[in-house]
C-alpha cells in the first residue's frame, strides 16, 4: 500500500522567498558590506587616486602646480633615485629567497621528532614578534665594526670581522641578512602547517616503495607544501618591496646611498621638501608591487594546480 506524505512549506518572516523556481536572496545582508566599502574607499581608494593626482604637481600644503610627468622623469634621471629603485629588487630577491629555503628546510626540522622540538620552535619564531626598529637598533650595536659583539667574537677566533654596515659592499646585504633572521620565523610557521597537512598515506606509500630521504623531499614533501611555498614567496617579495623601517634603522640607506630602496628614498624626499617627486616614488613602489605580485600571484596558483 503506497503513502503519499504531503509537506507543507511554511515561509518564516524574513527568510529567503522563491520566485519561479528561483531562490530570492533579501537584500538586507548587502547593507553589511557598506560601512567596510566606506572604511576602504576612504582609507585606501581615496589616498591611492589622489597619489596619482598629486604625482603630476609640484605640491605643498597649500599650493599645487600641474607639471605632468616632471617628477617621474627626475625620479629616474638622478642616479641616487634609480639606485634606491634597483636596490628595492635586489633587496626583495634575496630576502624572500632566503625565507623560502630556510623557513623549509627549519619546517622540516622542527615537523620531525627531534628533542626539545617546543623549545627550538619558539626560539624561531620569536624574532617575528620584535619591533622591527628594535631589532634595527639592536643589530646596529651587534654590527659595529669596532665595537660590536659579532666582530669582537670573530676576532676571538682570529678572523678579521668587515664593516657591516659601513662597507658600501656589504651594507644592503647585512640588513637583509637581519631581515631574514628576524622574518624566517613566519616562513618556518607556514612551511610547518603545510608539512604537517601532508596526510600520512604519501609517506607510508612512499617508504613501502623504498623511497629515501631525498626522494620523499622531492617527491613528497615538497610538491605537497606547495601551497607553503607559494604564501611565503608572495608575502616575503612583497614586504622586501615595501621595506623601509630596518633599513631605516639600521642605515638609513647609508653609506652614501648603498643601501636606500624606494621607501627611504621616498622619506628623504619628504623631509627635504620634494613632496612631489616623492609622491611620484609612492606611485612607483604602487605600480611596481602591483606589476610583479599579481602575475606572481597567478602562477604559484596555477603550478599549484599542475602539482
Amino acid at each position: 500500500m503506497a503513502t503519499t506524505a504531503s509537506v507543507t512549506s511554511r515561509t518564516a518572516p524574513g527568510a529567503p522567498t522563491r520566485r519561479g523556481g528561483g531562490r530570492h536572496h533579501s537584500p538586507y545582508p548587502g547593507w553589511f558590506y557598506l560601512p567596510a566599502a566606506v572604511v576602504y574607499a576612504v582609507l585606501f581608494l581615496v589616498p591611492t587616486l589622489l597619489s596619482f593626482y598629486f604625482s603630476l604637481t609640484r605640491w605643498t600644503i597649500f599650493t599645487s602646480e600641474f607639471i605632468g610627468l616632471e617628477n617621474f622623469a627626475q625620479f629616474f634621471s638622478e642616479p641616487a633615485l634609480t639606485r634606491g629603485f634597483v636596490n628595492t629588487f635586489v633587496y626583495a630577491i634575496v630576502t624572500s629567497g632566503a625565507k623560502v629555503v630556510l623557513g623549509l628546510a627549519l619546517g622540516m626540522l622542527l615537523t620531525s621528532q627531534i628533542i626539545g622540538r617546543g623549545y627550538l620552535r619558539a626560539v624561531v619564531f620569536f624574532p617575528v614578534l620584535v619591533s622591527s626598529v628594535g631589532v634595527g637598533i639592536t643589530f646596529q650595536v651587534l654590527m659595529n665594526p669596532t665595537k660590536g659583539a659579532i666582530n669582537s667574537a670573530l676576532g676571538v677566533i682570529g678572523v678579521d670581522g668587515p664593516g657591516w654596515l659601513v662597507d658600501p659592499s656589504l651594507a644592503l646585504f647585512s640588513v637583509a641578512l637581519v631581515d631574514v633572521w628576524k622574518g624566517v620565523g613566519l616562513a618556518t610557521l607556514i612551511y610547518m602547517a603545510g608539512i604537517v597537512s601532508i596526510p600520512k598515506e604519501y609517506y607510508e606509500a612512499a617508504k613501502v616503495d623504498g623511497a629515501g630521504s631525498w626522494t620523499l623531499f622531492r617527491n613528497v614533501i615538497f610538491p605537497l607544501s606547495w601551497p607553503a611555498t607559494s604564501t611565503v614567496i608572495t608575502l616575503s617579495l612583497i614586504g622586501g618591496l615595501r621595506s623601509f623601517d630596518l633599513i631605516w634603522a639600521m642605515t638609513k640607506g647609508g653609506p652614501g646611498f648603498t643601501s636606500d630602496v624606494i621607501a627611504s628614498v621616498i622619506y628623504k624626499q619628504y623631509q627635504a621638501g620634494f613632496y612631489g617627486l616623492s609622491t611620484a616614488g609612492n606611485v612607483i613602489l604602487f605600480v611596481a608591487v602591483t606589476a610583479i605580485v599579481l602575475p606572481l600571484t597567478r602562477f604559484l596558483a596555477r603550478k599549484e594546480v599542475e602539482l
